[in-house]
């Protein structure tokens, strides 16, 4: 099994990856919906150009260091939006040289926020665009209501420098009725004061097969759904045959009859648990459980006989395939009819 490749090892199989763009690509075409794909999945600008050719209209970032590498990765990547608060004047001054560069959005949940913006873009001649972040339900970021939205877009659409450009959330799983409500109400508290709202845009891969439940939203950010994971697995979103990401690991010691240790451990798999009990599902093997991780060991356990070797290669599907994906500095692409290539990882480890 890819004996060229050394282990751990993280492979992405693109046949699969291009199919699972293709879907959701297929599914937001034809409910008017745009695509905007969070690229902390994949952090390749090989993977979002794939993205694009499917029908993207730009991409998500969450850092702008993330933003700035997959933008010096390619040419094409030229609308960008950064889903996070961004303080900070070192900060402020890579956004304004961004945005010397491509189209760019940002988020903001609050007045400091929008000031600092406000102050950095004004004195560079440049316009930002900049969402209002709402909180409908996840209760991570956020304003906290449709009334806070209007009297944070009103602060935006009169701050010097900048543009508003509609709003933005990242809701729970299964919160698409909160989605409506709180937009719909925010829009029109928006609109009665004479502000355009441009775009109202969502995300999450769990319930991206469901965005249309939310017509208020005019744009969609999945992240997750290129490589898919265990996780989404366990939630019926997708099937093991739609994981295109998976860590090869090496069996090195097989201590007892039910138990065996392989060469991924925390720094390969994550410790990401997701509300699951185990560390990664072994393809082929649905009984054999990975149920304890440290930095560079994975233990396995099975209820009978393990019946795995020393040297034997097997293919695990990640909890999380985003934590992953950060920590290799490369990963090995897999296409049919050809040898694996290993593409390093622009955007590894861009966390600022």
């Amino acid at each position: 099994m890819h004996d060229e490749i050394q282990t751990p090892a993280v492979l992405v199989d693109i046949d699969v990856a291009r199919r699972n763009i293709e879907r959701f690509q297929v599914y937001a075409d034809s409910h008017g919906l745009k695509v905007r794909p969070h690229i902390k999945t994949h952090k390749l600008p090989v993977l979002a150009e794939m993205q694009l050719d499917a029908g993207a209209v730009g991409i998500t970032c969450q850092k702008v260091s993330e933003a700035e590498a997959m933008v010096a990765g390619s040419s094409r990547l030229s609308d960008v939006l950064i889903t996070y608060n961004i303080l900070g004047q070192d900060k402020l001054r890579s956004l304004v040289a961004l945005a010397r560069k491509v189209r760019l959005a940002v988020v903001a949940d609050n007045a400091t926020v929008v000031d600092g913006l406000s102050v950095a873009f004004s004195a560079s001649g440049e316009t930002l665009d900049v969402f209002v972040e709402c909180n409908t339900g996840a209760d991570r970021c956020g304003v906290a209501s449709p009334q806070d939205a209007a009297d944070l877009a009103g602060r935006i659409a009169a701050a010097p420098g900048l543009r508003f450009a509609g709003l933005m959330t990242y809701p729970p799983v299964g919160g698409a009725a909160r989605v409506q409500a709180f937009m719909t109400e925010a829009k029109a508290l928006i609109e009665e004061r004479g502000i355009p709202v441009p775009a109202i845009t969502s995300g999450g891969s769990p319930d991206m097969m469901s965005a249309h439940l939310a017509p208020a939203t005019t744009e969609y950010r999945p992240g997750t759904y290129v490589y898919n994971d265990r996780s989404l697995v366990a939630r019926g979103v997708c099937g093991w045959e739609d994981c295109a990401l998976t860590v090869l690991a090496t069996v090195v010691s097989v201590p007892a009859a039910n138990r065996a240790i392989i060469d991924a451990g925390s720094k390969t798999l994550t410790s990401d648990l997701l509300g699951l009990t185990g560390y990664g599902h072994v393809l082929g093997r649905p009984d054999i459980a990975i149920d304890q991780l440290s930095e560079e060991h994975g233990r396995l356990r099975s209820d009978g006989d393990i019946g795995l070797k020393v040297g034997e290669r097997l293919r695990i599907v990640p909890n999380h395939a985003c934590v992953v994906t950060n920590m290799v500095d490369a990963v090995y692409a897999l296409q049919a009819g050809q040898a694996p290539q290993r593409w390093p990882v622009p955007a590894r480890g861009k966390i600022v």
